[in-house]
C-alpha cells in the first residue's frame, strides 16, 4: 500500500473540498497562523495550501515538501524564491477570485456615490426631512472617470464593467501597448489628477510598494475616492489618513492593510469617509468554493507527478 501524502492547510478551505482532500491525503489544519506554529507543522508535510502570510523561513525545515498552492492569486504571502531554490513547485489560481473582487469595487463605488448607508442612518435617527436632502449632492457614476492602477485580470474585468456603467477608464500599467481599445494609458500624474474613482489592484513588489504616496494623493480631486484591493504597503496609509481628516478627498475604501489583522487601535479607525473591510474583497461563497476546488485539484496533481500550467516557478523542473 502506497504512503498517503500529508497536506497542511494554513486556514480552513471550503468544507466539501476539504473533505475531498481528506479522502486522498492526511490533512492537518493549523490551529493558528503564528510563524512558530506553521514552522512546527510543516516539517513532515508533503503539501501546503496557503491562505495567510507565511514566515520567510517557512521552508527551512520542510524536508519533504513537494508542493505549495496559493488558495487565491497573490504570491506575496509565499517566499517563492526560497521555494524555487529548494526545488519546491509553487502554484496559484489566476482568475479564481476576479468576479468577487470586481463586484466589491462596484459595491464600494455605489456605497460612496449614492450615500445609501448615511441616508438610511439619518432617516432612522433624524427623520425624512433631514435624510431627504442628503441625496441632493450625490454623484451619478455615468460619465465619471475610473483610474485603474495595475491592469491585470481584475483591472481588465473592472474596466469592462465600468464601460457598461458609461464610465471612462484610464489605466496606469507597465505595458500600455496591451491595453484594449477604449482604455487610455495614463501617466501617474494624469491618473491621479483626472480620476473620480481610483482602484489600486496591482501586485505588491518593489516597484509598487508605496506607489500611492503623499504626492499622488495631493493630486486627487476633492470629490474623488480611492479603493485599495491590492496590498496595504502599496499605499502610504498616513497620507490617506491626513487627506481624509483634512477633507481633501471624498472617501476611501481599504480592504487590505499594512498589518493584518487590524486590532481596532490603528489611527485609520478615527478617519471620516473611510470604509474598512477585513480583506474580504475576494471572498464570496462561490469564489471560496472555486478557490478551494482549484487548490485541491492543483496540489493533488503536483503530488502525483503532474505539472499543472498554473505553476509559477516551472524552473524547479529543469
Amino acid at each position: 500500500m502506497s504512503k498517503r501524502f500529508k497536506v497542511l492547510l494554513t486556514n480552513p478551505i471550503h468544507p466539501e473540498c476539504q473533505q475531498a482532500l481528506m479522502r486522498e491525503c492526511d490533512v492537518v489544519l493549523a490551529p493558528d497562523i503564528k510563524p512558530e506554529t506553521l514552522k512546527g507543522l510543516i516539517s513532515d508535510c508533503d503539501g501546503l495550501i496557503v491562505r495567510c502570510q507565511l514566515p520567510q523561513d517557512i521552508f527551512a525545515d520542510a524536508l519533504q515538501l513537494k508542493a505549495v498552492v496559493r488558495h487565491g492569486v497573490g504570491l506575496d504571502f509565499i517566499p517563492v524564491d526560497t521555494a524555487t531554490q529548494k526545488g519546491i513547485p509553487v502554484a496559484n489560481l489566476p482568475g479564481s477570485n476576479t468576479n468577487a473582487v470586481v463586484e466589491y469595487c462596484l459595491a464600494v463605488i455605489f456605497y460612496f456615490r449614492r450615500r445609501l448607508a448615511l441616508i438610511d442612518t439619518q432617516l432612522r435617527s433624524q427623520g425624512w426631512a433631514k435624510a431627504r436632502p442628503l441625496a441632493d449632492p450625490s454623484n451619478e457614476i455615468a460619465a465619471t472617470t475610473l483610474g485603474i492602477i495595475g491592469f491585470g485580470a481584475i483591472g481588465s474585468k473592472l474596466a469592462n464593467a465600468a464601460s457598461g456603467l458609461q464610465m471612462k477608464t484610464i489605466a496606469l500599467t507597465r505595458r500600455p501597448e496591451t491595453l484594449p481599445s477604449g482604455i487610455r494609458a495614463a501617466t501617474k500624474t494624469e491618473l491621479f489628477s483626472e480620476s473620480d474613482v481610483i482602484v489600486v489592484c496591482c501586485p505588491l513588489n518593489e516597484r509598487t510598494r508605496g506607489i500611492v504616496d503623499q504626492a499622488s494623493i495631493s493630486m486627487m480631486k476633492p470629490n474623488a475616492i480611492l479603493i485599495n484591493i491590492a496590498r496595504g504597503p502599496v499605499i502610504d496609509t498616513q497620507a490617506i489618513i491626513k487627506a481624509l481628516k483634512a477633507g481633501d478627498i471624498a472617501g476611501a475604501a481599504m480592504d487590505v492593510h499594512d498589518q493584518q489583522p487590524l486590532t481596532g487601535a490603528e489611527q485609520i479607525f478615527d478617519c471620516p469617509n473611510l470604509l474598512l473591510t477585513p480583506h474580504i474583497a475576494s471572498i464570496t461563497a462561490s469564489s471560496m468554493k472555486g478557490m478551494s476546488e482549484g487548490s485541491v485539484k492543483t496540489i493533488l496533481a503536483i503530488l502525483n507527478g503532474e505539472r499543472p500550467e498554473n505553476i509559477v516557478n516551472p524552473d524547479v523542473f529543469l
